[in-house]
């Protein structure tokens, strides 16, 4: 067990989204759903909270009614190695009314701020050339979800 799980307030979500997100990770699963039960503060039987993995990792969310929004003051950073995945994770993670943001950041259905970032963008932004590491700043700069052809091309100078 992990010493350090991100726990989610949702409103009456956890569950639904915990779903959502297992569907998109490879190697994810919800573990547990616990329910309230009577004396509660919502019916007996609702959903409570959840505990799910996502691609190996431990979370948990709850059910705890609204007041606590999610903020992009913190966000779920996905390290991932090809656009395929980046696509696919971007378009599935924006679908149902979500929305993009700039430098490979999103905001999900749920309002929880997700980055999508392929690891060339650490080679592309340190690299030894100073002229591309710039370029490719630009670019990201410029850019919402994050072409990592683009963002090799302006390293390159191409």
């Amino acid at each position: 067990m992990q010493k350090i799980t991100p726990f989610l307030w949702f409103d009456t979500e956890a569950v639904d989204a915990a779903e959502y997100y297992v569907s998109l990770f490879p190697n994810s699963s919800i573990t547990k759903v616990s329910r309230y039960p009577e004396g509660g503060p919502r019916p007996a039987g609702e959903p409570f909270g959840v505990e799910f993995v996502l691609d190996g990792g431990e979370f948990r969310a709850i059910n705890a009614g609204p007041g606590h929004p999610f903020t992009d003051a913190i966000s779920l950073f996905v390290s991932v190695e090809t656009q395929e995945e980046v696509d696919r994770l971007w378009d599935g993670l924006i679908a149902g009314g979500g929305a993009p943001s700039r430098c490979g950041w999103l905001t999900d259905r749920w309002g929880l701020s997700w980055q999508i970032v392929p690891t060339i963008l650490d080679e592309v932004l340190t690299g030894p050339d100073p002229a591309g590491a710039s370029r490719a700043m630009q670019a990201m700069m410029e850019m919402d979800k994050l072409d990592i052809a683009a963002l090799r091309a302006a390293y390159d100078g191409d």
